[in-house]
């Protein structure tokens, strides 16, 4: 069944890079491309904004990762109500960031969501869902273009069941909530006290934004890729039996970057300073002398 895209909302063009001139979001510069009408208001309490939407007469809203409170009024005004596309397997990893959160956490599993939208946050009916594994080398973005396919798929036969009456809402579980809180940039920043699989996990939650990083001599130093591996090139000892000091770089060769942490180790791929591009483990150990290094705590 053909659905028609009638208006499509976004945030407002925000300040971003050197001298902050004012960008648009991917959605605007997309929706723009294919001719689509677009509206940014930066509330949807503002009577103006109640007018338009009303005005368009819309059977649904389909919101995905928009990033305001959309008020009471606002979900009642489509004929089918607001459905919200939501990168979990709700109710686990409620709010802003679950992606990132399930990635953290370790989670083998994720998945994606499809749910009629309450007052509450990410509460609503379960209209859909499926699930994924997550990859032992799933980043944030892998897993966000992984799911947002997914999203695309799962949207298009739900509108189609809303359309017909044939879609089954089942609330939502009592048991399994967890919150995704907002990522912010300091935690992104690498404590090597801690176990190298937390590290790891780290440095893939944290790519593409904000990147997991440490300091090398005063300098930022972000980690791209990493991996954990039981014990530095060329060393005898065990996994988790490094001795030496949490962040000490103990082998650096062209297939990595050893460093220890508070048990086991990390093996760092790609990496990148301050100012300049990211390279691999090969390429920046050619400009740049590692023996006896150690990365500073966080």
């Amino acid at each position: 069944m053909a659905h028609r895209i009638f208006a499509v909302f976004t945030q407002p063009d925000r300040p971003a890079g050197r001298g902050q001139p004012l960008h648009s979001s991917p959605v605007k510069t997309h929706a723009t491309l294919r001719g689509f009408p677009v509206y940014q208001p930066a509330s949807f309490k503002s009577p103006q904004t109640m007018q338009l939407l009303r005005g368009l007469a819309l059977d649904a809203l389909v919101v995905v990762a928009y990033g305001l409170i959309l008020p009471a009024a606002a979900l009642e005004c489509p004929r089918l109500g607001c459905i919200n596309v939501h990168a979990s397997l709700l109710p686990r990893w409620r709010g802003a960031a679950p992606i990132q959160r399930a990635l953290l956490e370790g989670d083998a599993t994720t998945g994606v969501t499809i749910m009629r939208m309450d007052a509450g946050l990410d509460t609503g009916p379960l209209l859909e869902a499926r699930a994924v594994d997550i990859g032992a080398h799933d980043t944030a973005k892998t897993l966000q273009d992984r799911l947002a396919r997914l999203g695309a798929e799962l949207i298009g036969g739900t509108l189609d069941g809303l359309v017909k009456g044939s879609v089954r809402e089942v609330p939502q579980p009592s048991d399994g909530v967890t919150y995704a809180e907002k990522i912010t940039k300091a935690e992104a920043r690498i404590d090597w006290r801690r176990d190298a699989a937390h590290v790891c996990r780290q440095v893939r939650a944290f790519n593409p934004w904000p990147i997991a990083e440490t300091r090398l001599n005063g300098a930022q130093l972000r980690i791209w890729d990493a991996e954990v591996c039981g014990s530095p090139a060329g060393a005898e000892a065990a996994p988790g039996t490094v001795t030496a000091a949490p962040g000490t770089v103990l082998a650096a060769a062209e297939h990595g970057i050893d460093v220890a942490c508070g048990r086991g180790v990390l093996r760092i791929l790609r990496l990148q300073l301050a100012g300049r591009k990211s390279l691999c483990a090969r390429e920046f150990i050619r400009g740049q002398r590692l023996d006896g290094a150690r990365f500073a705590q966080a």
